[in-house]
């Protein structure tokens, strides 16, 4: 195999020098452009800078998200939860983590990842870690998503059970060993995003003997953008 084209000129660095940065653009003008129930699409016009110095306009839709978190519930024989939930807006039934978004005004992403897996998954966690970071779609959405491994789980007693509503009232619970959850991702069964994210990554994290999750409360300076 080939090695990159010389003529390119594309440097080799080491993973220490990759790390997305915060950047401020000038913007020019920025309204609400439709008001959702969950949330909003702001229209902006920024000002970006040219390889000369010159400097142009464009003009974007950004949908300004909330932010959300994720679950994986991982049992002691190092099963996954699972849950199916009714999608509308891809009219499909798909195999999710539990989650939710930071709507709840002042609250942290743990706690909210906490609430999240009581509600969808009728479940409590003696561990918690963070296992990775990701935006969801940031070429039009400000929506942060941290997906969280939980672990020494133990059940919501009968009586402190949510009442779950709309989508979530029919939502089905399985459990699906970490291995062949990976296989349906890759095999292109499973197409939630956090899912997808989520399998992946603590599958990667347990190669690594667990060395890479970081403290559940680690802060998230990317994760809230309060409408």
């Amino acid at each position: 195999m080939s090695g990159f084209p010389e003529e390119l000129r594309v440097p080799v660095v080491t993973g220490e020098q990759v790390a997305d940065a915060r950047v401020q653009r000038t913007l020019r003008s920025t309204e609400v452009a439709f008001t959702g129930r969950v949330w909003d699409v702001v229209r902006e016009e920024v000002e970006l800078p040219g390889a000369g110095g010159e400097v142009s306009t464009v003009t974007r839709d950004v949908q300004r998200h909330p932010g959300a978190v994720t679950v994986l519930a991982l049992d002691g024989e190092e099963n996954v939860l699972l849950l199916k939930q009714y999608r509308h807006p891809v009219r499909r039934e798909l195999w999710e983590l539990p989650a939710g978004l930071l709507d709840v005004e002042g609250e942290a992403p743990l706690t909210a990842a906490r609430r999240e897996l009581a509600e969808e998954a009728d479940l409590v966690a003696a561990e918690w870690a963070v296992v990775v970071d990701w935006f969801n779609s940031p070429g039009g959405s400000s929506e942060a998503n941290r997906i969280y491994l939980a672990r020494g789980l133990s059940a919501v007693p009968a009586a402190e059970r949510h009442d779950r509503e709309d989508e979530e009232r029919d939502m089905v619970p399985v459990r699906l060993p970490l291995d062949e959850a990976v296989r349906a991702v890759l095999e292109g069964r499973l197409h939630n995003p956090g899912t997808v994210v989520g399998v992946l990554a603590v599958h990667a994290a347990r190669a690594a003997g667990w060395s890479t999750l970081r403290p559940a409360e680690e802060p998230w300076p990317e994760g809230v953008l309060r409408r």
